[in-house]
Parts: structure tokens; sequence; C-alpha cells
């Protein structure tokens, strides 16, 4: 992976949710795979990284799926392996049809409001979509320390509306996989205002702050969970 793909695979913080692309790369057997589902694609990121393996993607989000995300897949050549759908993340037309199932960021915002049930229906849906096998790969923000909660109040629009997840919650979620495997990383890289300062301090996350503070106080969880 070139150092601008993953950008157009990630787009926010990179250096951070980039951790959740390497783990994934690492973990899968790849030849295995034939076919994947992209939930709340917004720009299509993950998306375009499947494609860039040649495998056949459904490319979805609520609304909008291919005016927002095909921009990226036409800049990289890979529009015939994508098709676009607009899918509820909570009810996924499909059952035991795709090898790997992958989102990045959905969870907070779906259940905003404090929507815990609806958060459970995403993955339920992921678990019914995936075929006997088959793979969740997920990264997805957490709780985190009462610092993130607090800034995230002031600063975030949708701050309040929002609700994170703690560790434990994502694997509860997770509870009828066969298997789980979930980390968690970040602390300050989130602070940061823009994209360089986001590298800035993710580099001192990976320094110092991701060794030296309690996993409860990490913003992301990324992981695969097996059907």
């Amino acid at each position: 992976m070139t150092k601008e793909n993953i950008k157009d695979f990630i787009q926010w913080d990179v250096r951070s949710w980039s951790k959740a692309l390497c783990f994934w790369e690492e973990n899968i057997a790849w030849d295995t795979i034939q076919n994947g589902l992209e939930l709340g694609s917004r720009n299509g990121g993950l998306s375009l990284w499947l494609a860039l393996k040649g495998k056949s993607v459904v490319c979805s989000d609520l609304m909008d799926a291919k005016t927002m995300a095909e921009p990226l897949h036409k800049k990289h050549s890979v529009t015939s392996l994508i098709r676009y759908e607009d899918i509820d993340a909570s009810n996924i037309p499909y059952e035991n049809y795709f090898d790997v199932v992958v989102f990045k960021s959905i969870v907070c915002g779906i259940g905003k409001n404090d929507n815990c049930a609806i958060q459970q229906k995403v993955f339920d849906e992921a678990y019914k979509a995936l075929k006997p096998g088959g793979k969740l790969l997920f990264a997805e923000n957490l709780v985190a320390s009462p610092l993130h909660r607090f800034l995230r109040r002031k600063f975030v629009n949708w701050g309040n509306a929002c609700r994170y997840v703690s560790k434990d919650e994502v694997k509860g979620f997770l509870k009828d996989f066969s298997s789980l495997d979930i980390k968690v990383t970040g602390v300050l890289g989130t602070f940061g205002r823009n994209e360089k300062q986001r590298d800035f301090l993710a580099k001192m996350d990976d320094l110092f702050f991701n060794k030296i503070c309690p996993n409860r106080w990490k913003y992301m969880c990324y992981g695969i969970a097996v059907k």
C-alpha cells in the first residue's frame, strides 16, 4: 500500500485509523476472499481498498452511495469491480452472501440519542450478510477518557447526539460470532484540528501514550470477528 493510497482508504486521522487497515491486511487470507460489502461508505475508501485487491465490492451508504463514492473509484480505475447500493446498515438485504463485511466509524452515529438496540442490530445484520466463516472487519470510535467526552460535547457538532461505545460493549455486540480479535489504540491523535496536527499527535501516541495510558482512555477499537 502506498502512502497516498492509504490516505484515500482512511481519509481522516490516517495514522491512527490505518492501524486497522494494517491489522486486516496481515490477518486475513486474502486469496480466499472473493467479495465484500462496505457499510457507511461515505467517500468509499474501504471499497477502494478491497477493489484494488481485485475483489468484487458492494459500496453502500444510507443514501447517495454512488454520488459520494464513485469519484474516488474513478480516480483509481476500479469502478468495474464496484456496484453501489443505498443500504441501511441496520437492515441489510443480503443473507450468507459476503466473504467480508467492513465498516469504519459508523456505529456511534447510528446509535444517536442513546439507541443501543440499533447498534446491536448493525452487528446482527452484518452477521446475517456474511457467509459461514466470513469475516467482519470493523474499526469504531470508543467512549474513551473523561477528557475525550468533555471535548466532544464542547467542540463536536454531533458529540452530544452520538452514542460512543466501550470495548466491552463492542465485544457484547459480537457475541454471536465464533471468534473475535479486538485491539484498541489512540489517545491524543483525535485532538488535532487538522490532519498535520493529528499525524503529529498520533506519532506521540505511538511513542508514549498508547504504552502508558490505560486502554479505557483510548478512542478507537478495531478487529476481526469470524462468523
